[in-house]
């Protein structure tokens, strides 16, 4: 006989817009600006739904997604950590059938426009291709885990980086460099150790130290640039028990200029980004 084993569903890719007002500012009306993309997940006492075709404990996705715009219409939340755990609380605490709810939340990076050298109050621009993430997961009776971070950040240096001294054999066309470019599009997540931290100082302050660190340091690899950089975070924030960082290596090839007679002193480059390597590593305390 089968038996069912471990088991979920919910609504994904719910999209989601929002405007905060702040009619009593100095300079007259201040809106905030949010874009997020929302997938909800819920654990619990299903079985009948999948193994007698009993939908009676079943709640619709389509009802997830409504409350989705529900919640998000009488929340306070200013990060998508708290709106992600308000959200979750919202169906645990509703539904006695479920056990265990997952909320992801990605947010779009909208920054306010500066105009004449002043914030705009009420006009964005997108800022970058990265979404900022969470994935909040909370069993009946627990506490929430809470793990967020940053996908798509796209950065890059043109110095500073090298790498040499690799294993070389029959099959090793790759030729030594002591200064290339160094780019690459992260994917960085970071579990929280501590209970309810200020997540958007937070986020800033690693956020920050990341982009700080990959600046300023002397790269002897992508695995070198990258432990560093997760060092560095740990030190930034002790509120986090460890970063995770997947960065891909975007290359740009010094173009063979001979042809035409020309030399080429790191000036002309072909961007690619197939294939590429991948490297990423966990750095915990």
């Amino acid at each position: 006989m089968a038996r069912l084993g471990e088991n979920s569903y919910g609504k994904s890719r719910v999209r989601l817009s929002r405007i905060t007002r702040q009619p009593d500012h100095l300079d007259g009306d201040r809106h905030d600006f949010y874009e997020w993309i929302v997938n909800v997940m819920l654990e619990g006492d299903f079985e009948t739904s999948f193994a007698e075709a009993d939908n009676s404990k079943v709640l619709p996705t389509d009802t997830i997604k409504n409350t989705v715009y529900f919640v998000a219409r009488g929340s306070k939340a200013a990060t998508i950590e708290a709106f992600a755990m308000e959200l979750g609380d919202y169906f645990l605490n509703r539904n006695s059938q479920v056990s265990g709810v997952m909320v992801e939340v990605e947010e779009r990076a909208w920054e306010r426009m500066i105009v004449d050298g002043a914030p705009e109050p009420t006009t964005f621009k997108l800022g970058g291709p990265e979404l900022q993430t969470v994935r909040a997961v909370r069993d009946r009776g627990r506490e929430w885990s809470i793990r967020s971070g940053v996908e798509g950040l796209t950065i890059l240096k043109t110095t500073k980086s090298a790498f040499t001294g690799y294993v070389v054999d029959k099959l090793t066309t790759l030729k030594p460099v002591t200064d290339r470019i160094l780019g690459t599009c992260a994917t960085i997540t970071w579990d929280y150790a501590a209970a309810a931290p200020d997540f958007a100082q937070a986020r800033a302050r690693i956020l920050a130290t990341l982009l700080k660190t990959f600046a300023g340091h002397n790269s002897m690899s992508v695995q070198h640039t990258l432990f560093d950089m997760g060092n560095a975070a740990l030190d930034a924030a002790p509120e986090i028990a460890r970063i995770h960082l997947a960065m891909p290596n975007l290359h740009h090839l010094l173009a063979d200029l001979s042809p035409f007679g020309l030399d080429n002193p790191n000036h002309i480059f072909v961007p690619i980004d197939e294939p590429h390597g991948t490297i990423e590593a966990t750095i915990e305390r």
